[in-house]
């Protein structure tokens, strides 16, 4: 991603890789053109159906999910695996834990 969007948490700089696009996945979550806090609900009903340890991909293009996705990964101990962004588009790859 090119570093020209500010605000990216350090979080997310160090599993960003273009790979986030394209691995398997067990769901994945359209949350495009979906305001604050509308990413966020969508991907925590998404984890809701997978068990512990499935992937979850989620797409958004709310800027104000970066730090939404860090902060919640944190708090309930889920891990985000990856995450890729580019042209105000996000991808977040989130793992499981309980």
């Amino acid at each position: 991603m090119k570093d020209q969007e500010a605000g990216i948490p350090a979080a997310l700089k160090v599993v960003e890789s273009a790979a986030a696009l394209n691995c398997p996945v067990n769901l994945e979550v359209d949350a495009r053109q979906l305001a604050c806090p509308l990413p966020l609900l969508k991907a925590k009903q998404g984890l809701r159906a997978l068990a512990v340890g499935e992937l979850l991909r989620v797409w958004s293009t709310d800027a104000g999910s970066l730090k939404d996705f860090v902060s919640f990964a944190h708090i309930t101990g889920q891990v985000l695996e990856g995450f890729y962004g580019q042209d105000g588009y996000y991808c977040f790859l989130i793992r499981k834990q309980s």
